[in-house]
């Protein structure tokens, strides 16, 4: 007799449609320039403001520009914004969270404190304040930053409930060193989660970025991304409301596939 097969769980299931939205997405970045009809900016493409139609399958904006390119283009913006911000995330945050707890003990304890109370600061504040200190152009490092206190304490917690774990014990007791510990760990830690917290990190990023960005502290004209974009069309958002639509829908698309290819548990924040 065959074994029975073991039905994948609804968990699972939505951890590979992300990661399959989030490929698709990074093809469309990479390809955007070629899938796109017109350049980036590119203005008089069409009539101003001209609603969706098979020619213009997103409509037009008030400088005439292709609201389907446009939403592409800033896409590729966004996600190459937010890419650099999602690797100082994961090591500012993440290893370095994992790698403090195994600290000796006071300065281990310092420094979850003060981690701890950055988190308890809303990202976004973060990242304007680090913006302000520095310049519009490191929006995306801003934001990664930013979203490294809630990684860093996540890590951090999830290393000492390692080390208090019966196995960590075992392997002390036997005189394996506290550095071979480490490193077996963290190579079991980046294994199991390393996915899982770059797809958090980058819709945590995203996020924070494209917020910034509607603020009017991220990207920096004639460079749209997704967040400019949205803001540029709040004067026509009643009677031209693909403007803002399109580019809120991929926005929403983004944040979505990577939140599901992170496997968020109900309630987990970002």
């Amino acid at each position: 007799m065959t074994a029975p097969r073991v039905a994948p769980s609804l968990h699972g299931v939505l951890r590979i449609i992300g990661w399959v939205g989030l490929g698709l997405i990074a093809v469309a970045v990479s390809l955007s320039d070629f899938l796109a009809t017109a350049p980036a900016d590119a203005t008089a493409v069409g009539p101003l403001l001209a609603a969706p139609t098979e020619v213009f399958r997103f409509g037009t904006d008030i400088l005439g520009r292709d609201m389907f390119s446009e939403t592409l283009h800033g896409l590729a913006d966004t996600i190459r914004s937010a890419l650099p911000g999602a690797l100082t995330t994961l090591f500012a945050g993440a290893l370095f969270g994992f790698v403090a707890a195994r600290m000796p003990r006071p300065f281990a304890l310092g420094l979850r404190g003060f981690m701890g109370i950055m988190a308890a600061i809303p990202a976004l504040l973060l990242a304007i304040l680090m913006i302000g200190l520095t310049a519009r152009g490191w929006a995306g490092i801003a934001a990664g930053l930013s979203a490294a206190p809630i990684a860093f304490v996540r890590a951090f917690e999830r290393a000492q409930r390692q080390e208090r774990a019966p196995h960590s014990a075992y392997a002390r007791a036997t005189g394996i060193s506290a550095g071979t510990l480490m490193r077996r760990d963290l190579v079991y830690e980046f294994t199991d989660t390393f996915l899982s917290s770059a797809a958090r990190a980058l819709a945590a990023v995203t996020i924070v970025l494209s917020t910034v960005s509607f603020l009017g502290f991220g990207a920096v004209p004639p460079h749209r991304d997704l967040g400019l974009m949205i803001a540029a069309a709040k004067p026509y958002l009643l009677h031209a409301w693909w403007t803002a639509a399109f580019p809120a829908a991929a926005l929403v698309v983004v944040i979505l596939f990577a939140r599901l290819a992170a496997g968020l548990d109900e309630g987990e924040r970002a």
